[in-house]
């Protein structure tokens, strides 16, 4: 491989996502020369924001912040950005076995059976991720017992009616955009615990992870944040080889090579066991890379001339066990008349609707929209949709997950740095995994580590080209 040119700094950052602009924020606080590599001609990961018609914006990617996310809300208010409450007034609607209910607050109107079984295994599911170690999920008492088995296992021995199976089969899709047969029970309880519950991940109301969202789109964080970093980005510049050859690193993209003291590798561990290293990593990274999948999701909206939803008594929301979108909100900016409908394909509905053609997924969602809102719902002036699947520096969403028996046998070596190269990103986070908020810790976390790492200030802040 060669590069057209070459540059020094003391650090390295693969990615300008949320992860890699706060480990580089970090590490240019501390006085050390950054140069992040970026493979897309923007920065933001998984946040993206999409222009409307009017020049509003709605977020193709990660959208919502909640007040516990004490990060991200830091980040916000220094960046002088401004938030609003996600529209939640009027009626919510469920819609299980064909027949849809209206319903206020948090809870559908459900058999009380089925309502007495979610509560007690929801319950006992809060208790369990407490007892699980946020910066060692291994270390739980019953680690072994909990990542033998899935989720699905667990659900289907300690639920008892078909309505509370489907209540957690919908958290499992909204939350990891997976099916509980693929997720490991401990992996579970350990992102209920670093989330600080179930009610927490799935509620858009007060003190919910879903209760904000930024004006002016969520990308906006990390556009802010990049700012102050100026040519310090190099876009365009998917890194493909990292060689640590003990005393500094050579990290190389197509058309730039970047020599350091040491290197952040800040994007979903899936992605970077396609980078090849030199020498090759040790093989239970390489094998724990191997077996963390991303999840699979088609976030998608419906345009429409106002809101009509709303004067008709609903909220937007809807969650559904019928499908194929089983979550709906109202995704409408808050400086635009325009309405918009936010539907997901998650989990195994986007990997089966994903593999059909484009105006056929169209209808399936927008049949969904209209069943939930009527006639009206079937005439958008417009239909936006991302399937994270299909972007090459991404391979999925919301994150990755952990399959059984990948957190006891291998998931200590998940922030472990090897050698001069270190680990970030928002599944390495402790607190709110897999959040925007994850993933600023994460990075922080990073340059904490490469910094106590005795980095020698080598280099003068890179700003040009050599």
């Amino acid at each position: 491989m060669t590069s057209s040119h070459t540059r020094e700094c003391d650090v390295a950052i693969v990615g300008a996502g949320l992860a890699g602009l706060s480990a580089a924020r970090s590490l240019t606080d501390a006085g050390l020369s950054v140069l992040i590599l970026e493979a897309r001609d923007r920065v933001g990961g998984r946040t993206l924001n999409h222009p409307l018609a009017d020049g509003s914006i709605v977020e193709v990617g990660g959208q919502w912040v909640g007040p516990t996310q004490l990060r991200v809300n830091e980040w916000i208010r220094e960046l002088d950005l401004q938030l609003f409450e996600t529209y939640n007034t009027g009626h919510n609607q469920f819609e299980y076995r064909g027949r849809l209910s209206r319903y206020q607050g948090a809870i559908p109107k459900l058999n009380p059976i089925v309502l007495a079984d979610v509560a007690q295994a929801q319950a006992r599911l809060d208790r369990m991720a407490k007892q699980v170690p946020l910066h060692a999920p291994w270390d739980a008492p019953k680690a072994a017992e909990w990542d033998s088995q899935t989720v699905a296992t667990w659900i289907n021995k300690h639920t008892h009616t078909a309505g509370a199976k489907a209540f957690f089969e919908l958290v499992c899709e909204g939350v990891w955009a997976a099916q509980p047969a693929d997720l490991s029970l401990l992996h579970f309880l350990f992102y209920i615990n670093s989330g600080g519950g179930i009610d927490a991940l799935i509620s858009t109301g007060e003190g919910g992870a879903q209760q904000h969202r930024i004006v002016g789109g969520s990308q906006q964080i990390a556009i802010s944040a990049a700012e102050a970093l100026g040519d310090r980005i190099l876009f365009s510049s998917p890194v493909r080889r990292i060689i640590d050859d003990g005393e500094s690193v050579a990290v190389q993209a197509d058309e730039v090579e970047v020599q350091a003291a040491h290197v952040i590798v800040a994007i979903p561990p899936t992605l970077t066991g396609r980078i090849d290293y030199q020498p090759a990593l040790p093989g239970w990274r390489d094998q724990l890379t191997q077996r963390i999948p991303q999840g699979s999701v088609i976030k998608c909206m419906a345009v429409y001339d106002e809101p009509f939803w709303r004067s008709q008594g609903f909220s937007g929301q809807v969650t559904s066990t019928d499908g194929p979108v089983k979550v709906v909100f109202d995704n409408t900016p808050p400086d635009s008349n325009t309405g918009v409908l936010l539907g997901f394909l998650e989990g195994e509905q986007a990997r089966t609707l994903g593999r059909l053609p484009l105006a056929e997924r169209r209808d399936a969602v927008i049949g969904c929209f209209a069943r939930f809102f009527g006639p009206r719902a079937a005439r958008p002036n417009d239909y936006i949709e991302k399937s994270w699947a299909e972007e090459a520096y991404t391979r999925g969403c919301y994150g990755g997950y952990f399959p059984p028996g990948v957190w006891t046998t291998l998931g200590s070596g998940l922030r472990t740095p090897c050698g001069r190269i270190h680990w970030a990103g928002a599944e390495t986070a402790d607190v709110w995994n897999g959040y925007m908020d994850g993933a600023i810790s994460s990075g922080e976390r990073a340059a904490t580590e490469v910094i106590a790492a005795g980095v020698e200030v080598l280099h003068a802040p890179a700003t040009t080209a050599a």
